[in-house]
């Protein structure tokens, strides 16, 4: 992908960074809702953060597209299970939006025991005028009440308030890593290691256990269920994909209980790469319907790949996202950066698809001219409005003035959690602690 090419011309338009300092401060989820007005992200201490987008004004047609701070709550606390002496992590794992059905936005979250449902409401009116209570809220005598009053709404500063109405809990036994809106909007799925359970909105007591696949003896366990997604449009379809580095796509009319896949994807392993990180590095950290609902991309360590529902043989495309890396899988072993988890997402056309790396690196793969282009998101060479230039790796050899040497990249930056606005090419960077929002630029 050129730098030149009009639809990557990515302009750092704004960058937000709450001079974050606190391992409770990493951003652990990035997403927009469905229209792209507002996006959510989450840290590690169980905090949300909620952005809106500015509206056009005819003063300042540059501003469109930027976001600001919409509403901040505590969607999470700590907690400490007491039957199994363990802490449970205030921090949100997942975030996820429902479609806008009147004036109020939902959303879901989750740390690794409970899903929550956020309402998220505005108020710029306040009741005044009560009979059986004064202005400052104590209960009046009613001997002392001689009229009566019509209430009326007086205008006031416009106030965001965030309500939890609903609490999905106890349900899971290991750490829930995903969760899925149905396209019905009546249900949602949770998912932890082992199992995958359905539940209505509007039910919070119980869930149904739609995928099992913990054994009897645990000894015999060899792979756990890494993420989950409903397909777009069909509500009986969904997928779930594995840490052996495979895909299984079921369907919910077929049985209560989806053991039993409809569809399984899974990529024959050549025997001239087998080393001892084959297991590790073919492990999924994501899966992800485009929004056609016609292909699946899934993110392992090395690659993004994109599935044809119709071909389970094989994946349709295959795209390396740091193959230099490689020959270094002994020390990102060592230091555990081999178990990071990549999130990987689509633009809205199912055109282009994103994925982060190191170093702050984060990669943009063109599936129609097949050109691809690392993009850094950082605060030393992102100015807001600066064009980000493309960055690339020198493997060995001489390297060039623009290059950076494979052995100067910083693992500690990572780029796990992105996200592109629905429709538009905007999209959304976490890089540790700072929220990073990039468009094209606009002539």
């Amino acid at each position: 992908m050129e730098e030149e090419s009009d639809s990557r011309k990515i302009n750092n338009s704004f960058l937000r960074d709450h001079n974050y300092a606190t391992e409770a401060d990493i951003i652990s989820t990035v997403e927009f809702n469905s229209t792209g007005e507002l996006l959510a992200t989450g840290d590690k201490g169980g905090r949300v953060v909620v952005f809106q987008r500015e509206q056009e004004s005819k003063n300042q047609p540059h501003r469109r597209g930027e976001y600001n701070v919409y509403s901040t709550f505590q969607s999470h606390e700590p907690e400490f299970d007491y039957l199994k002496s363990l802490e449970i992590e205030e921090k949100i794992n997942k975030i996820r939006w429902l479609p806008q059905q009147n004036a109020a936005y939902f959303l879901l979250s989750t740390n690794d025991k409970t899903v929550k449902l956020w309402k998220i409401s505005e108020r710029d009116k306040r009741p005044e005028g009560y009979n059986l209570k004064d202005e400052d809220g104590r209960i009046r005598d009613p001997a002392t009440i001689t009229s009566l009053r019509v209430p009326v709404l007086r205008p006031m500063d416009l106030m965001v308030e965030a309500t939890p109405r609903r609490v999905f809990s106890n349900a899971h036994t290991y750490h829930i890593n995903s969760i899925s809106v149905n396209s019905d909007y009546e249900t949602f799925m949770s998912t932890d290691d082992l199992r995958i359970n359905l539940w209505n909105l509007e039910i919070t007591n119980r869930s149904f256990n739609i995928v099992d696949i913990k054994p009897a003896n645990m000894e015999e366990l060899t792979e756990v269920i890494t993420a989950a997604e409903f397909h777009p449009h069909q509500c009986n379809t969904f997928v779930y994909s594995s840490s052996k580095g495979s895909i299984r796509l079921c369907d919910m009319r077929a049985s209560a209980l989806c053991d039993n896949h409809s569809k399984f994807f899974e990529e024959p392993e050549d025997p001239s790469n087998r080393s001892f990180f084959s297991e590790i590095i073919s492990s999924i950290s994501d899966v992800k319907f485009s929004h056609s609902g016609r292909y699946l991309m899934t993110r392992d360590y090395l690659t993004v790949k994109v599935w044809d529902l119709n071909m389970e043989s094989r994946p349709l495309e295959t795209y390396q996202v740091h193959d230099y890396l490689r020959s270094k899988l002994c020390s990102l072993y060592e230091n555990d950066c081999i178990f990071d988890k990549f999130e990987c997402v689509w633009n809205g056309s199912d055109s282009v698809i994103m994925t982060g790396s190191y170093n702050n690196f984060f990669r943009m793969f063109d599936r129609n001219t097949k050109r691809d282009v690392t993009l850094e998101a950082s605060r030393e060479n992102s100015k807001p409005r600066a064009i980000l230039k493309p960055r690339k790796v020198c493997v060995g050899g001489k390297r060039r003035k623009d290059e950076i040497s494979v052995d100067s990249l910083d693992f500690s930056k990572k780029i796990l959690h992105t996200a592109w606005h629905p429709y538009e090419n905007i999209i959304a960077v976490a890089a540790t602690n700072n929220l990073y929002i990039f468009q094209d630029k606009v002539n």
